[in-house]
């Protein structure tokens, strides 16, 4: 018979795939001895069964009695019983941490014959407060009955009432609140067995739920793990004032500090805090009244970090004097604080370099890079909340999280504007900017899911009244409608009207230690795709020891510059072409000169022109006619050459070494400049060494063609006999058949370097301008797993990548080879790279801390097992 369900007792930490993460967990805090109401788990194994038939497998219900039973005997109560009632809470805990994806149920067994004995034990109010939780999530978690229905006639009630808070009311205004809610619910089955087992089946069945779905999909999590629940004894912090509920960090989830970092709420449930339904008090608060308690709190914190090796996020509650720790989780923290954290535990002695750079989540080192509000900036200060999750952001307002999706897929910035966040807004807060709240703290949803995006959010700012309906809030006299553009900050708080100017942000000094860590343990190099001299200097900030890719047809937009490629374009022989391109070199020897400059003695790969010719073309009327004026030509003259340029398939047309073929010219112009640049910057004492890259080649016919028609004639030209510089000549491995006959073509390049975004559009055949019209559904039907053009296609591009470095260096064993498409900068396609013998990546210069991190996390991932690494120390 299958085992479907464990006491705390019986389970252990590493059992998280079958007890899910909230039961592994709640196992280990009882078997190390802290305080924790006791209960049993039921397995995600239960959990994938019920979903797969519809219906819980005998052996649960008979299990569950089993332990149900040894529970009541734990608590000297009965579950059902009339005088003394055992009440449980019923809570998810699937093996990955969730936050506020599932559902939860506390006080459940309570009916008109409980709740009498509840009455008699405690108090009315007490007894009835309790009641009405139970059918408000019984009604949302069960009845799939919408949280806002319950607010409203909280609201009601208390209008009537006179009471600012819930906790306001007295026990007749419970009593209101609960037959109101009973009318709301309807039927809720007075046999406590059988609230247990609706509500177990309601939870599994949350696993399926929208929001616990888009939460997976957003957060690249597993679909197939399945949740497990958690059966727990009820401890009250709602008994009075001498009893309350908290969250808390061991360490601040925004800045990493070690200091216990929370909220709670006296004469509260757990759910009050993190739904923010209460403005909570800060933890600090605790120390004041009651001082023991907070003492004992922190050793709480204290033992779990030793325990787990890491920062954790907890629940307690506070019955009557009484700690009880409810549950446990490995902390959500914002990259920043995540980077000191990581780099403090190691200066504690808790953990190794490699497993703090192991803790690093290479998707969100981007966004430690966060701007922030110029300080010197005169700003309309509209008011200031609670500074929930770091980072600054300007959009324009919105009430609605659909809309909020629906416009910042548009690519319009938008910042959510909400009283409080609940899990069903989880794709507006994906989608918008930021989030800013007029209620609930810094452990609330909202504090919470933006931190673990990496996004800023204003929380708890109380002074903005907000009505939904209309679309506008309201604070201190002044009005903010929908699609007005306000600025927060979610490093201090404040909320600005307009648009606040932003500036960069620098590196924290535990950050640059881990990159000096990682540095030392990779062994790829990170290269930058940098077009001018500002880039490259800021990728060289960044840690970045080369440029792989500069892209010159980027230059050609300057001004004063089009209108001679114009020129070029439209020539009709070739000494007007000539003349065209002579006037463009100096200007292109220029660009090069600044960038060896900055680059200083590290590579600079130089791609020669790739776009086709008609992406510089004079496109409208006016244009068109400047151009004809200036070169003294008649007009549809022009307007038939410009037409003449257009192509049925660019992308497959006429570019890249197609066009240097047939155009030699322009090929040997950019040639001349690279090496003439590098030639005087060489000879003003400076380290140069260029890469001269040909773009698109897919036959190495091509590649003989444009080194022995462009490159030699120039390179003779320039240095004559004397040889006074060394580069390399080298290639894109862009095209398919490249990496077929790679062998080929590395007997006349020196370097290869993969263009993974045509390499995947060539290769899927998809066109990367038009993939926003299907793969979201493909990503949605679960035909890809990721955007291919985000995260390397390792079955398929991946395996033209491998097949072209193994045969290139079959017939060229020196043959430098690199990645220089979007994916360079992407962790896992990083570390792919990597295990396929590349020698370097080349990035954005705002990923070039992402690739040294994710490159020295591949060499730890391979030469140590990874869980032995975490767990280790």
């Amino acid at each position: 018979m299958n085992k479907y369900v464990y006491s705390f007792e019986e389970g252990s930490a590493d059992m998280k795939d079958l007890l899910g993460g909230k039961g592994s967990n709640l196992a280990e805090m009882t078997t190390i001895g802290l305080n924790v109401p006791p209960g049993f788990t039921v397995t995600t194994e239960a959990c994938l069964d019920y979903l797969e038939y519809d219906e819980l497998p005998e052996e649960v219900n008979e299990q569950m009695k089993e332990y149900m039973e040894k529970l009541e005997d734990q608590m000297d109560q009965q579950f059902g019983n009339e005088e003394d009632p055992l009440l449980v809470s019923v809570r998810s805990g699937a093996a990955v941490s969730m936050p506020g994806m599932m559902d939860t149920v506390l006080n459940l067994g309570l009916n008109e014959e409980t709740l009498k004995g509840l009455v008699e034990k405690t108090d009315e109010r007490f007894a009835y407060d309790s009641y009405r939780r139970f059918i408000n999530m019984f009604g949302e978690v069960v009845r799939g009955i919408p949280h806002r229905e319950f607010e409203k006639i909280m609201d009601e009630v208390k209008d009537k009432r006179g009471a600012e808070k819930d906790v306001d009311l007295d026990a007749e205004g419970m009593k209101e609140v609960t037959e109101k809610y009973k009318e709301l619910v309807g039927d809720i089955p007075s046999d406590p067995w059988k609230q247990l087992l609706e509500a177990t089946k309601a939870v599994f069945g949350s696993w399926d739920n929208e929001r616990a779905v888009r939460y997976r999909d957003l957060n690249d999590l597993p679909h197939d793990m399945g949740t497990a629940v958690n059966v727990q004894a009820m401890v009250y912090g709602n008994t009075g004032e001498n009893s309350g509920s908290g969250v808390a960090f061991t360490r601040d989830p925004s800045t990493g500090e070690n200091e216990v970092y929370g909220e709670f709420l006296r004469n509260a449930q757990g759910e009050d805090v993190v739904a923010g339904i209460r403005t909570p008090l800060d933890i600090s608060d605790l120390k004041d009244i009651w001082p023991e308690i907070y003492e004992e709190l922190e050793e709480v914190c204290h033992i779990l970090e030793e325990e787990y090796k890491d920062m954790q996020d907890l629940e307690f509650t506070i019955e009557d004097g009484e700690l009880y720790i409810l549950q446990t989780r490995t902390g959500k923290r914002t990259p920043n604080a995540a980077v000191k954290i990581a780099h403090d535990m190691h200066e504690e002695g808790i953990i190794s370099k490699k497993v703090a750079l192991l803790r690093i989540d290479g998707n969100q080192i981007e966004k430690i890079l966060h701007k922030r509000i110029d300080p010197d900036a005169e700003l309309d200060k509209l008011t200031q909340g609670l500074n929930a999750s770091p980072g600054a952001a300007s959009g324009r307002v919105v009430f609605d999280s659909d809309e909020a999706e629906r416009r910042g897929d548009e690519g319009e910035s938008v910042l959510l504007v909400r009283p409080e966040t609940t899990p069903e807004d989880i794709h507006g807060l994906a989608a918008a900017q930021g989030v800013l709240t007029s209620r609930g703290g810094m452990t609330s949803h909202a504090a919470v899911v933006a931190r673990g995006m990496g996004e800023p959010c204003v929380a708890g700012a109380e002074e903005i009244d907000i009505d939904l309906e209309c679309e506008f809030f309201e604070v201190d006299g002044k009005k903010i409608e929908k699609n007005d553009v306000i600025t927060i900050d979610g490093t201090t708080g404040d909320v600005i009207l307009g648009e606040a100017p932003l500036i960069e942000p620098e590196f924290t000094e535990e950050f640059e230690r881990l990159l000096e860590w990682a540095d030392n343990i990779r062994r790829m190099g990170v290269w930058t795709n940098a077009d001018t001299p500002k880039d490259a200097q800021k990728a060289l900030e960044f840690g970045a020891e080369g440029v792989g890719l500069c892209r010159t047809e980027h230059m050609f937009f300057e001004p004063g510059r089009l209108e001679v490629v114009h020129e070029m374009i439209i020539a009709e022989d070739e000494e007007q072409r000539e003349k065209a391109l002579r006037e463009l070199l100096p200007m292109q020897k220029k660009d090069f000169k600044e960038l060896f400059r900055v680059m200083d003695g590290l590579p600079l790969t130089i791609r020669l022109l790739d776009p086709p010719l008609h992406e510089f073309a004079p496109t409208d009327k006016e244009s068109q006619k400047e151009l004809a004026k200036r070169l003294d030509i008649d007009f549809e003259t022009i307007k038939k050459r410009v037409k003449r340029l257009n192509e049925a398939n660019p992308m497959l047309g006429h570019r890249g070494c197609r066009l240097g073929i047939t155009y030699p010219g322009i090929y040997r112009m950019q040639v001349r400049a690279i090496l003439e640049a590098a030639l005087e910057v060489k000879n003003e004492g400076k380290e140069v060494i260029p890469n001269i890259m040909i773009p698109l080649a897919g036959n190495v016919n091509e590649v003989k063609n444009v080194k022995e028609k462009v490159v030699e004639p120039v390179h003779e030209d320039i240095f004559q006999d004397e040889e006074e510089l060394q580069y390399k000549v080298g290639t894109m491995i862009e095209v398919p058949r490249a990496a077929l006959t790679a062998d080929q073509i590395a007997e006349e390049a020196e370097f290869f370097s993969f263009g993974t975004n045509d390499l995947t559009q060539m290769g899927l055949g998809f066109s990367r301008d038009d993939v926003g019209t299907f793969v979201p559904n493909y990503l949605d039907e679960g035909i890809l797993e990721e955007d291919p053009f985000q995260v390397l296609d390792q079955e398929g591009v991946g395996e033209l990548v491998e097949m072209g470095t193994k045969r290139g260096r079959k017939t060229n064993e020196d043959l430098s080879v690199g990645i220089c498409g979007e994916h360079g900068g992407e962790p896992s396609s990083i570390k792919f790279c990597y295990r396929r013998d590349l020698d370097y990546v080349s990035c954005s210069p705002y990923r070039v801390p992402v690739a040294r991190i994710a490159a020295a996390q591949v060499v730890i991932e391979d030469e140590m097992d990874v869980d032995e690494g975490i767990d280790g120390y």
